[in-house]
């Protein structure tokens, strides 16, 4: 019996092993085009357009600014591309996530490792950058909740907690296009100082 095929081809042409990515065979562009058209939330939020994990990328690299705004820029790019390995898997919520277990996180990580070490980061990040980064993602879902999902204050507070100094902050859906876009512009320029 012969076993499925385990590697996507991407639109640079490149063939990624999804079992075993090598960073080789991982470029920003495919990246930036995947995770632009991947919906948060399942789609389900308000606006024209879905509000876009590429979206979400760049917001949580502008709140890691807000939290510790001396940031090193080696650790906005590793906010800017936390999420990465979603280009290839899929934004899965976390709730689906946990029920899927550790395989699927073990395999996430795998393609995450891949993702860093191509673009000149550790294959995982330090635990003080990883909390830093895990703390701007839930001011981004806070904000995503509030402004996009529906959940009320109280409720996305119980989730996500509460941050000072976000409220002000407005967020709304992009075209892919310009998604795609606002992540490699973002991308360039951390990764022009890295």
């Amino acid at each position: 019996m012969t076993q499925g095929r385990a590697w996507q081809r991407m639109l640079s042409g490149r063939r990624l092993d999804l079992l075993d990515p090598s960073p080789l065979d991982i470029e920003i562009e495919d990246i930036a085009h995947g995770l632009s058209r991947q919906a948060r939330w399942n789609g389900q939020t308000t606006g024209e357009w879905a509000f876009t994990v590429a979206q979400h990328c760049v917001l949580v690299e502008q709140l890691v600014v807000h939290l510790r705004p001396r940031v090193s820029t080696t650790w906005r790019l590793g906010a800017l591309l936390h999420d990465a390995p979603e280009y290839v898997i899929g934004d899965l919520i976390s709730p689906f996530k946990n029920a899927i277990g550790l395989d699927y996180r073990a395999f996430e990580n795998r393609l995450a490792a891949a993702i860093n070490t191509r673009f000149g980061l550790p294959a995982e990040l330090p635990i003080r950058a990883k909390s830093l980064i895990k703390k701007a993602d839930h001011a981004a879902a806070y904000l995503e909740a509030t402004q996009l999902a529906g959940f009320s204050a109280e409720e996305a507070r119980r989730f996500f907690g509460s941050f000072r100094g976000t409220d002000r902050m407005t967020i709304s859906p992009q075209p892919p296009g310009e998604a795609q876009a606002s992540f490699l512009d973002r991308f360039r320029a951390l990764s022009a100082s890295v």
